[in-house]
């Protein structure tokens, strides 16, 4: 398979489970937000670390190919490190947005999503995919 082909399909797995993770992100944030009367700051950290368990076990089976040297443990200590630096990305992100621009919470997450998103495909495609 020629390796434009190749990372045709790791982009279009990374946008479905990222399609799905994304939606579960939003209705937890919007859940615990609106119910569950939480700061949209800690809702927005929760729901993320939630999808990221998701993300986490979707992508490693459907979407990039394990690397033989890492552990399991290894591979998901480096899958977390670089999603914590995507979530310091989110939340920054959403507190400029929200708090000091006045934008409503959940038009912020949509550029957060956008920027973050970006990060963990390229962060994970060069650090965790043994195709990289």
């Amino acid at each position: 398979m020629s390796s434009v082909s190749s990372l045709s399909k790791k982009i279009a797995g990374f946008g479905i489970v990222g399609v799905l993770a994304t939606g579960l992100d939003f209705f937890l944030l919007f859940i615990l937000t609106e119910f569950a009367g939480l700061d949209y700051l800690v809702s927005a950290t929760i729901s993320y670390l939630v999808s990221l368990v998701f993300n986490y076990l979707a992508s490693m089976k459907y979407v990039f190919r394990r690397k033989d040297e890492l552990s399991r443990t290894a591979e998901f200590a480096l899958f977390c490190l670089l999603s914590f630096i995507g979530l310091l990305l989110n939340d920054l992100i959403m507190f400029l947005g929200t708090t000091v621009t006045g934008i409503n919470y959940l038009i912020t997450k949509v550029g957060a999503t956008g920027l973050v998103m970006a990060w963990n495909f390229a962060s994970r495609k060069h650090f965790l995919d043994a195709d990289a």
